[in-house]
């Protein structure tokens, strides 16, 4: 089960049908027990990153996303929902971040014949072997809705960059935390691949954990009694 968090920061409805499409199951909910519960979990968003902290602190979701994280649960941010795992951004000077990754989020920076907000389709430039990425060709174009952009701390977190007005760091992973800038949901077939993709990573882990639980040389948890 994939669980959704709703924290009033909208576009989540967009997520919901678009992993129905692919036949994930998915929950909607604010609820701690709920998401905690969760095999995988998405941090939508769109609006102001002030504005969204502070509904995630009104609803307690804070240190529920930080247990998740900490516990290994797979946890995918999405457009507004990447910027929030960052330690702030400078649309709200002041505000505290999740601080789950480490970065800077930056505004646009204006440029002749461009206009801010981007918003419209953008080609990716895929690096650092992202898991999101598999089976997705260099140059995907991609739907983007932004005024504020990711300059990741560490460049080696960074799979994939896009390129307006300045170089927008358009992807990150670290261990079981992935983030897009970009809008999957709504970026057609192959916007529906990397959810996808995000989908197939907690199947793939499941089994990683069964094998190591029951290797060849026995169960590791001895109340099992499997893998003899």
């Amino acid at each position: 089960m994939i669980g959704i968090i709703d924290y009033d920061a909208g576009n989540i409805k967009s997520v919901e049908k678009a992993l129905a499409y692919l036949g994930e199951e998915t929950v909607v909910s604010r609820d701690p027990q709920v998401l905690l519960r969760a095999d995988k979990v998405i941090l939508p968003g769109v609006g102001s990153f002030g504005e969204a902290m502070e509904n995630l602190h009104k609803y307690g979701l804070v240190p529920v996303i930080q247990d998740m994280i900490k516990k290994g649960t797979p946890f995918l941010g999405i457009c507004l929902g990447l910027q929030l795992l960052f330690e702030s951004s400078e649309e709200t000077p002041g505000v505290e971040g999740l601080g789950i990754l480490k970065g800077k989020i930056l505004r646009i920076p204006p440029s002749p014949g461009l206009k801010i907000p981007h918003m419209g389709w953008n080609s990716l430039h895929l690096q650092n072997n992202g898991r999101l990425f598999k089976d997705i060709p260099e140059d995907t174009h991609v739907y983007f809705v932004h005024s504020y952009y990711l300059q990741a701390e560490d460049p080696q977190i960074v799979k994939a960059v896009t390129e307006y007005s300045t170089t927008i760091h358009a992807s990150v992973e670290k261990d079981n935390v992935f983030a897009c800038q970009f809008h999957p949901e709504k970026s057609s077939k192959y916007g529906l691949k990397i959810l996808e993709n995000f989908a197939k990573l907690e199947k793939e882990w499941n089994l990683y954990v069964y094998k190591e639980n029951h290797s060849l040389s026995g169960c590791k948890q001895r109340t099992c009694g499997k893998g003899r």
